[in-house]
């Protein structure tokens, strides 16, 4: 059997190690052949399909990114996409695709299921918001980097006696937000899952100056105020029609200046939550699950995708994980409550 390797979407640390996974076992247990496809679904949709075995993989388990590349590309927006992926695959003698990704890389991949094509979905997002699994691996990663840049900056709002916005990713779902805000000791939390009061956020600093305290706020990407008007600085989409999402941070600074009369600043993490090296707990997840992709594989069990439920790695269909995102229970967040403000 030809297994077909992509990973779509953002760069996400844990990448590598599911790549190595695959094609070790693979190759290993069962006697397949690999190739890789560049650039996620660009690769499969323009034919750009590169060789793919152990000593490709040799020496990437704590590297970051992929070594396949990856893009947005949504194929379906694409002229014939699905007669093109099929020919690609058809080309290259292709038997099963392991397709690594979000929720965009995998509601193709549900998509291309139902049309026949036989593949297994490997979830990865450091935003932690695909449906089915406990934890995406990436997310790990970007929680530790945000917690400790939030640890940075309570010395230097100390300081300086002023207030730190921390901007961190999360386009709907407030994961990282809620789990590095608490790690690090942030005051003011805000989540896309809760639209806030802008005007309760500056009495939660104000009583942190009056008790001659510098206050952290972490705000995910996606979170917006009461009034319902998302702070956007870029109205650009992506291929899959998403808003490119920047600003809150910028703007919840101004108003907090605005309205404290004190003085507020802005961090955004960005893109440096993606980068590096993946924590060990990625990387013993991303390897987890792509032992058991290879194994969905060989048993020919198609259009489902590996999660961790408790310490368990099960298949779960990929109709279900795709149907809609993972957010934020509000009791989980009700739990931190008494440390903000």
């Amino acid at each position: 059997m030809r297994v077909g390797v992509l990973t779509g979407g953002g760069d996400c640390p844990g990448l590598n190690a599911v790549i190595r996974s695959v094609v070790r076992k693979g190759v290993d247990a069962y006697g397949f052949d690999f190739v890789g496809l560049r650039d996620g679904w660009f690769g499969l949709l323009h034919d750009v399909v590169r060789p793919l075995d152990i000593a490709r993989v040799r020496g990437i388990l704590p590297r970051g990114g992929t070594i396949l590349g990856s893009s947005r590309t949504n194929p379906f927006a694409h002229e014939d996409g699905l007669r093109r992926m099929r020919d690609t695959l058809a080309a290259h003698d292709v038997d099963a695709l392991v397709v690594i990704g979000g929720e965009d890389t995998l509601g193709v991949a549900t998509e291309l299921s139902r049309h026949g094509v036989p593949l297994v979905g490997v979830p990865k997002t450091i935003d932690n918001d695909v449906s089915g699994t406990d934890f995406t691996f990436g997310f790990d990663t970007a929680v530790g980097i945000a917690t400790e840049a939030i640890d940075r900056l309570h010395t230097t709002a100390e300081s300086h006696m002023r207030a730190l916005v921390v901007e961190v990713m999360g386009r709907h779902s407030g994961w990282i937000a809620l789990h590095a805000g608490v790690a690090g000791g942030g005051n003011v939390i805000l989540i896309p899952e809760r639209p806030f009061d802008i005007d309760q956020v500056c009495e939660q600093v104000k009583s942190r100056f009056k008790i001659n305290y510098a206050p952290i706020v972490v705000v995910a990407e996606g979170a917006v105020p009461k009034e319902g008007q998302m702070v956007l600085k870029d109205q650009s989409r992506d291929e899959f029609d998403h808003v490119r999402l920047s600003g809150v941070g910028e703007w919840l600074a101004r108003e907090i200046s605005e309205r404290t009369g004190k003085d507020a600043r802005t961090t955004v993490l960005g893109h440096v939550q993606r980068g590096g090296t993946p924590s060990a707990f990625d990387r013993w997840l991303a390897t987890r699950f792509g032992l058991h992709a290879i194994d969905a594989v060989k048993d020919g069990d198609f259009g489902v995708m590996v999660a961790l439920q408790g310490t368990r790695i099960v298949r779960v269909p990929l109709a279900d994980a795709t149907a809609q995102a993972k957010r934020v229970d509000p009791s989980l967040y009700d739990e931190f409550e008494v440390f903000f403000g």
